[in-house]
């Protein structure tokens, strides 16, 4: 009969890690007695990062001492103590290749049902002092698993654990850590985890991103259910010339480029929303500058079009404005970006603001000449009609759809604007601007425009009901960081690592427009990235979650260690790896 060893419980602590201040639960320690167990934790316990950890589905940590037994013996250690993994209860028996996902256990006064194993982290690694646990805890199959509480009881050590229903399924925690972390993703598992209604949401959601791609056919694009999106492999490595075929004036200060191959040829086709990097020699003496431009064109044309507003004390910005003519030749990367115009039949709300317009413009384009019958708004705002570019094109692609609604405000209209034909709104949109005119909250909603605008209306669209999948963004610049359990610092601009330059292979964050030299003393791109103060997104360290997947625009990169699941076609795992050339990331 399987048996509870012992209930650990620890309230959350600030410690420090690599100069940093970490806020995490994951010191748990053996508690006398009978506590109660509550829906959401045990009592006195607690979980320092709820994005993570925590909530219904996550409410008590499970781990077996059989598995203690297996790490003692691998890495030769014998000083574990209830509670070393961050568990709350450590259990003879339950082992991950036997318990199956909404199996039902009895434990003393309490119920609990199976919901999902553990979720990979970097502080596991910390608590153990082995920075590769989260990579170790999927490729030995020992992640461990989390219990639901179904009804409240008090448990003590000793108590005997009764296995009370079977899972629908049967499908077991060790199957479903590897379906979603491990290479090869078999549709047949992936409906039938879909079918297990204890399963969390969140790895319900990640099932079916995979089981989308599999439908699609995709190949290349890495894990989607880890991502959050599939994207086509880009159409060509590094950077290609591209020859100048327009340049048009859009407003006082947007230019748009068009570029076409060199040699006629047909460019390959890109998805609406991508963005190109350019690289740019501004003089010839001079190192050259990368920059991202969202692609603002009809993603099936002939030609790729970005439109590029002049920003004050902008080099390249100021560059392509006043000196890019018609025939010049620029490196050009492919395509790239996941913020992309979703397949469906539901409502589309294009949201933007400024420059932001260019690539829901190319959404625009994409459903206008599809014909889509979808319901389409376009909501934008600008200063005034001298500030307002692509006003004639929008309001020609949406005459094009039968459902397309238009809305524009003026901040700061001029004498000569005139309301109702050239704009609807004396002001700034709002949420209440669009509750007013009746835009749909079931609609999928993507967003480009200044952080203060991107901000707002991504906390009002969920406050307001909108589901937080259904919300895409697209930011100009560096994204905003992820680093769990890490509270947010007070934004600091990007600079080379201190000491002495590196001699290694040129390293260039393309939206950040830093580039370094790479030092060996690091351990990865992400390492050198923070010493940077780039802005960074990551979760295990270890190449399992792939939150730090980033496009990889050129260059080639080694890895050390090698990811549990190589990223998609063109990216690259930023915190377990190391540039082997010169590289441009998109950071």
């Amino acid at each position: 009969m399987p048996k509870l060893i012992s209930v650990n419980i620890g309230l959350p602590r600030d410690i420090t890690w690599r100069g940093e201040t970490v806020h995490t639960g994951i010191w748990k320690e053996p508690v006398q007695g009978r506590p109660m167990v509550r829906r959401l934790n045990i009592n006195c316990d607690g979980q320092g990062d709820l994005a993570g950890h925590g909530g219904e589905h996550r409410a008590v940590m499970v781990y077996q001492m059989d598995s203690y037994h297996h790490w003692e013996n691998h890495f030769g250690r014998h000083d574990f103590t209830f509670g070393q993994f961050g568990e709350n209860f450590t259990v003879e028996g339950l082992p991950d290749d036997e318990v199956r996902i909404g199996d039902r256990y009895r434990i003393g006064g309490a119920l609990f049902e199976v919901t999902q194993p553990r979720v990979t982290c970097y502080r596991v690694g910390i608590r153990l002092d082995e920075p590769q646990m989260a990579a170790l805890l999927v490729s030995h199959h020992r992640p461990g698993f989390y219990f639901r509480v179904l009804e409240e009881g008090e448990v003590g050590a000793g108590d005997e654990i009764k296995k009370v229903a079977d899972g629908a399924e049967r499908m077991s925690v060790a199957e479903i850590d590897a379906l979603l972390y491990l290479p090869g993703h078999p549709r047949d598992q992936l409906e039938r985890s879909l079918r297990i209604p204890a399963l969390s949401p969140g790895w319900k959601e990640s099932f079916q991103a995979l089981l989308d791609q599999d439908a699609a056919g995709h190949s290349g694009v890495g894990n989607p259910g880890l991502t959050g999106s599939a994207v086509p492999p880009p159409a060509w490595p590094g950077f290609r010339s591209l020859r100048v075929a327009k340049v048009d004036r859009e407003s006082a200060n947007v230019v748009s480029l068009s570029f076409e191959s060199t040699d006629g040829s047909p460019l390959p086709a890109a998805l609406p929303g991508q963005f190109l990097v350019l690289r740019l020699r501004i003089k010839p003496e001079l190192p050259t500058i990368l920059r991202n431009y969202s692609m603002s064109g009809a993603p099936g044309a002939d030609a790729y079009r970005v439109s590029v507003k002049r920003e004050a004390d902008g080099a390249a910005s100021t560059f392509l404005h006043n000196h890019v003519q018609v025939g010049d030749v620029l490196e050009v990367s492919a395509p790239r970006g996941s913020f992309t115009l979703r397949p469906g039949d539901g409502p589309v709300v294009l949201l933007s603001a400024g420059i932001g317009a260019t690539p829901v413009l190319a959404m625009l384009h994409a459903l206008a000449s599809a014909a889509s019958r979808r319901e389409v708004w376009w909501l934008y705002g600008a200063r005034n009609r001298s500030d307002h570019p692509f006003a004639n094109e929008s309001r020609g692609l949406l005459k094009m759809l039968e459902r397309g609604r238009a809305y524009i405000a003026y901040s700061r209209p001029g004498p000569e604007d005139r309301i109702g034909q050239d704009y609807d709104l004396s002001g700034r949109l709002s949420m209440p601007v669009l509750d007013q005119i009746g835009v749909p909250r079931n609609a999928e909603f993507y967003l480009c425009g200044p952080p203060p605008f991107l901000g707002g209306f991504t906390s009002g669209l969920k406050t307001w009901g909108v589901e937080a999948t259904r919300i895409h963004t697209e930011i100009f610049g560096p994204e905003e960081s992820i680093t769990p359990g890490i509270g947010a610092a007070a934004p600091r601009a990007v600079h080379p690592p201190p000491g002495n330059p590196g001699s290694g292979p040129q390293v260039s964050f393309t939206r950040s427009g830093l580039t370094v030299r790479w030092d060996a003393g690091f351990q990865s791109l992400l390492e050198l990235a923070e010493a940077c103060d780039v802005s960074v997104k990551w979760s295990c360290r270890t190449g399992v979650c792939h939150t730090c997947e980033c496009a990889l625009i050129g260059g080639t990169i080694s890895y050390l260690p090698e990811p549990i699941e190589p990223p998609a076609e063109g990216n690259v795992l930023i915190c377990c790896s190391q540039p082997r050339a010169d590289v441009e990331i998109d950071l």
